[in-house]
């Protein structure tokens, strides 16, 4: 099981990360808050990860805080969420948010998160509902952009609207969402956070 890696970022592509570990690189699927807080292409930065098995694939998850893979593999015990949703939710709310949603039961916000629908977010509730009491506690809200970034993208907005898509939205949806966010000076990471604020 790999539960750490300490390395130099090559590239970011929200939600992939290429991290350089002693030569070796190691592709990691990461949630937009953890690429909210990431440090430039060439900085050194340590992650926690999640090494998920399965027979066609083994997917690596990088975190930049512990509890955000404690919540990620909290979500994964939930009938019906994968991985790929856990990842969904991550990305749209920060886990203070969603503590609020299970503790008030508001399903309404949690399905306006790609591929959750009313069951899911009636069994997120139920499911949830005894462990966010350390959630609302102890985790912190995502933090903010850093001032420090790298150069821009070539292709900010594609890049932003690949991200959605693979964050679960529907190639339409992910279109319009970027475009609507997008001021023709933001970076992919910052259209992809303003998208998802407008639908939370």
């Amino acid at each position: 099981m790999i539960g750490r890696l300490r390395g130099d970022i090559i590239d970011k592509r929200p939600p992939w990360l290429l991290l350089d570990v002693n030569g070796v690189g190691y592709e990691l699927e990461a949630p937009m808050s953890t690429f909210y807080d990431l440090p430039a292409v060439g900085a050194t930065v340590t992650l926690v990860t999640h090494l998920a098995v399965r027979e066609d694939a083994h997917t690596l998850y990088g975190f930049l805080r512990e509890a955000d893979r404690a919540l990620f593999r909290d979500l994964l015990k939930v009938t019906g969420v994968g991985a790929r949703m856990a990842l969904a939710i991550l990305s749209g709310m920060d886990a203070r948010r969603f503590a609020q949603c299970v503790e008030q039961e508001d399903h309404t916000a949690l399905m306006r998160l790609p591929g959750i629908g009313k069951k899911t977010a009636e069994r997120l509730v139920i499911e949830m509902r005894d462990r966010v009491g350390a959630l609302a506690a102890g985790l912190p809200a995502t933090s903010a952009v850093p001032a420090s970034r790298a150069p821009a993208e070539a292709a900010p907005l594609s890049d932003a609207i690949a991200a959605l898509i693979a964050l679960g939205y529907r190639p339409l949806d992910a279109n319009r969402m970027a475009r609507a966010a997008d001021d023709g000076t933001k970076t992919s990471e910052e259209i992809i956070r303003a998208a998802l604020r407008g639908v939370a």
